[in-house]
Parts: C-alpha cells; structure tokens; sequence
C-alpha cells in the first residue's frame, strides 16, 4: 500500500518545482523531503525523480502517480466533508486566505456572524495575494481563498478547485476634494500629468489599472506604489495622487475625496474557491453563505460624478 503522506510530497513537488520550496512548505529539511522520495520510489518499484543540474524533474511515470494522488486526496476530502456533514454541529478550523480590502471590509462582520450562528467553528484569516493563496490552497495550506478577477485579466479555475463567484464590485476613479488635483475630469486623458496612486504591476489590480490609463493614451505617473488600498486612499483624500478604488472601502474609507464612475462602469468579480473535495464540507458551506449574506447586505457608496 503506497503511503499517502509520500504522496503528498510527491505532489507538492510536482506544485512547486524544487525539493527547497517543498520543505520549505512542509516545514521539513530537504534532505528529510528528499529522503521520503526516495522511499516513495522503493515502494512503487519505479523511478520518479531524474536530476538536471541541481534541480529534479518528475519522470512520466512520477506524473501519473501524481494524477492518482490528486484523485485520492480528494476522495479523502470527500470522505471528511460526508463524516462532517453527519454531525450535529459545525465545528473545527477553517482557513481562509484573503486580500486586505476583503479583510478590512467583509471578514469582521462575517466572524461575528460566524461566532453567532456556528459558535464551535474557528475561522483563522492570512492575507495573500490571488497566486500565492491558490498556491496554499492547493497544498492544502487553506482551506478556502477569497479572490478577485479584473476585467480583462480573466482569472482561471484551477483544475481540482470549486470556484463560487460572490459579486461584483464595481471600480471607481477617486480623486482629492482639495488642492492642485481636485478638478474634475472630463476624461481619462486629462489625468496623464497627474500623481497617481497604484497596485504594483504584476498583480491583477495593478495591471488593470496601468491598461485603464495606456488605454486613455498615457503611461501614469505613480507617485505611490503599494498593495495598500487604504493608503491609497489617504493619499487621494490628503491632495497627494489619483486613484482607482473598489466600491468595497468606499463607504467608510474614502470621505474627503470625490468619487467618480468610469466609462463602462467596469467591475471586478469577487470569488471564494475551495479544493474540489471540501466542497461539500458544513464549514466551507457555513463560510460561503455568511459571505453571500453579508455582501448581499453592503449598501456602497456610489458617486454622483462619472468621466468619459
């Protein structure tokens, strides 16, 4: 009988490509990791890792395993999600990992919710950005992820993953209501000489953001780059830069600014996602209606000013 915790360091493997970044996730040595391998190879009779260079790569034969492996630890989850759904209550830890403006705004109201409804489930929150929390998700580091795809940057299921779409939540300009930078503008355009505040490039709100101003015919003139949307906001709100902001942290963070509807009035789709089997599990479906039911409830604030 293969060992299932070999199996899952073969996979990890596969996931993430070295024996270094392995451990690292596993919270072994390399020498402990590579040692389980090795044993994983004398049980199957059959050679799973060639070495190239200081690196190892998956036979095809270590590839098929894997396909078994991702069958069998979801047949497991199934299992546990079934053993779960049998009991009385709702209970255990759930880990859920999110990005700050889901953190700030939704997660408070839906622990309270939680703790009220399902008092026996823990609800444990890490902040990671789309790539890395699917990452985690994957190797079994969460348990659920709460994501967002911008339009034009569609964001793909990942194979083994249940995707829920939760809303939409529109995306606005926001700029100063005093100082150099408060004028309104008529379009997009007017804004090329203008300080703006934005996610780094290489993360899907970045990038919209740069596509929303190359597309208005200018490279922006960032003043401030950062994953930080509430600093954002205070940059806009103390006469500093321009920003594009999600209607989540409108209402309580963005007073003293204006805030401005874009052409098309674009959206980003917020989402939770789930290895495919737990999705089935009391606490991952506790989770995802206490999130429904408090999006559904969020009244955002809308402008009264738009731009063409």
């Amino acid at each position: 009988m293969l060992n299932v915790a070999r199996l899952r360091i073969l996979r990890e493997l596969y996931l993430r490509g070295t024996l270094a970044q392995v451990a690292q996730a596993l919270s072994y040595t390399p020498s402990a990791i590579s040692q389980q391998l090795s044993m994983l190879e004398r049980e199957t009779g059959v050679q799973l890792l060639e070495h190239v260079g200081r690196r190892v790569r998956l036979t095809d034969d270590a590839l098929t395993l894997v396909a078994h492996t991702e069958a069998v630890l979801a047949q497991l989850e199934q299992a546990e999600s079934d053993l779960a759904a049998a009991q009385p209550a709702v209970h255990g830890t759930l880990r859920l990992a999110s990005f700050q403006t889901v953190v700030l705004e939704i997660a408070p109201r839906v622990l309270t919710l939680l703790e009220q409804s399902h008092p026996a489930l823990e609800v444990e929150i890490t902040m990671r950005e789309v790539d890395a929390a699917f990452s985690g998700l994957l190797s079994g580091l969460f348990d659920v992820i709460l994501g967002e795809e911008y339009p034009g940057l569609p964001d793909p299921v990942r194979e083994g993953t249940d995707r829920t779409d939760l809303a939409p939540d529109p995306l606005y300009l926001a700029v100063p209501s005093h100082g150099p930078w408060a004028a309104r503008p008529g379009t997009i355009a007017e804004l090329a000489s203008t300080p703006w505040a934005l996610d780094p490039p290489g993360s899907a709100s970045g990038d919209w953001a740069r596509a929303m101003c190359r597309s208005a015919g200018f490279e922006p003139r960032v003043r401030f780059e950062g994953p930080d949307p509430l600093l954002h906001a205070h940059l806009v709100r103390t006469g500093h830069a321009v920003a594009f902001v999600p209607a989540l942290i409108a209402t309580d963070h963005l007073e003293g600014t204006q805030l401005i509807e874009l052409p098309g009035r674009p959206e980003r789709i917020l989402f939770t996602a789930v290895r495919a089997g737990r999705a089935g599990h009391p606490a991952v479906r506790a989770l995802r209606e206490a999130l429904a039911h408090n999006v559904a409830e969020r009244q955002p604030r809308r402008p009264t000013l738009s731009v063409n």
